[in-house]
């Protein structure tokens, strides 16, 4: 069984927040880009499906040994949500492991936002019992590659539906 849980982790200018159900109508807005779907596939959820959406992941996974950690993104200097990252932390062989993700909104892409945030996720997951982390990223999304290099991961050989693996081992 695994027990993490998410938890208010701040950078220097942002403060990943928890997610709850009260944030779908902001992140409807904050996701409403259907070019940002280019790389994470589906089109811009409305706030009534996002509310939907986020009651099942604040309710948990189904599985007792994983544990679904959200966050949303609030950058301080305006004091609004810009995107949000995610870790589905489970077993392994050799012992967990957390599945990363982040996504920031693009009013607020080329700002350093998503290095910060999944550094400082990365940072927070370091200081939980997990051994390692992988993200998986399309190969045409050099963005995405450029935050998981920042954050400390690096590309593998393996693939996972049309994506490439990216791998951190923290013990």
């Amino acid at each position: 069984m695994t027990t993490i849980a998410a938890e208010t982790i701040r950078t220097d200018r942002l403060l990943l927040l928890p997610l709850r159900v009260e944030h779908a109508e902001e992140m409807a807005a904050v996701l409403s880009d259907p070019d940002l779907h280019t790389f994470i596939s589906g089109t811009p959820a409305g706030p009534e499906a996002l509310r939907s959406r986020y009651e099942r992941m604040v309710a948990g996974s189904p599985d007792p040994a994983e544990a679904w950690c959200n966050w949303v993104i609030r950058l301080d200097e305006q004091e609004c949500l810009t995107g949000y990252v995610q870790a589905t932390i489970g077993p392994s062989d050799d012992g967990l492991v957390a599945e990363i993700a982040w996504v920031v909104g693009t009013p607020w892409q080329r700002r350093g936002i998503a290095t910060e945030a999944a550094r400082g996720l990365v940072a927070w997951l370091a200081g939980k019992p997990v051994r390692s982390i992988i993200a998986h990223i399309h190969p045409d999304h050099h963005a995405s590659a450029a935050v998981a290099t920042a954050a400390g991961l690096t590309p593998t050989d393996q693939w996972h539906d049309g994506e490439i693996r990216w791998h951190l081992s923290l013990g």
